[in-house]
């Protein structure tokens, strides 16, 4: 099953010097049975790209938790056993909770199939969104509306070879 792991360019550098994500238990998301329903599709392509976009989202709230971290979200596309990803059924369908899955343990970085990561340009978005995420969950359109912007800015992919160059930028 392939999962992606929101993170912070520097979680994902102390990620590369421990040759892991983890410590478990942490918070990943997937193609679960209500993405799927929320979702409403069958191409697989759609709905990994939806749970991408759900783990971008926890990347900002990383990054809303850290304000020194550089203003990018980050998010680390990992193939495990399917027994490794346990989801909530009680939140399956919970707006603020679609496509979330626990990790209980820590899993080797080896296994990450790609990193995606905002291009220089999102910072100023993102950083904004950062900062509007308190207020947006509150209930504030505006906020929302600033939130929402980061979502205009694509992730680009990189191969794990890249992780280095990443995290020395």
């Amino acid at each position: 099953m392939r999962v992606y792991v929101p993170l912070t360019l520097p979680a994902l550098a102390q990620a590369h010097r421990a040759g892991e994500l983890g410590p478990g238990p942490f918070t990943a998301y997937a193609v679960t049975p209500g993405l799927r329903e929320w979702y409403v599709s069958d191409d697989i392509e759609e709905l990994e790209y939806a749970a991408l976009t759900r783990a971008a989202h926890g990347s900002l709230r990383l990054l809303a938790a850290d304000p020194g971290a550089v203003r990018k979200r980050v998010v680390v596309a990992v193939d495990i056993a399917d027994g490794a990803v346990h989801g909530d059924p009680d939140r399956a369908l919970d707006p603020d909770a679609l496509g979330e899955v626990r990790l209980a343990a820590a899993v080797p970085l080896a296994k990450a199939a790609a990193v995606h990561v905002d291009a220089d340009d999102a910072a100023v978005d993102v950083a904004k969104a950062a900062e509007a995420l308190a207020a947006a969950d509150g209930g504030d359109a505006d906020a929302q509306f600033v939130v929402d912007g980061a979502d205009d800015h694509e992730l680009l992919w990189f191969a794990t070879q890249e992780i280095e160059h990443l995290i020395a930028g």
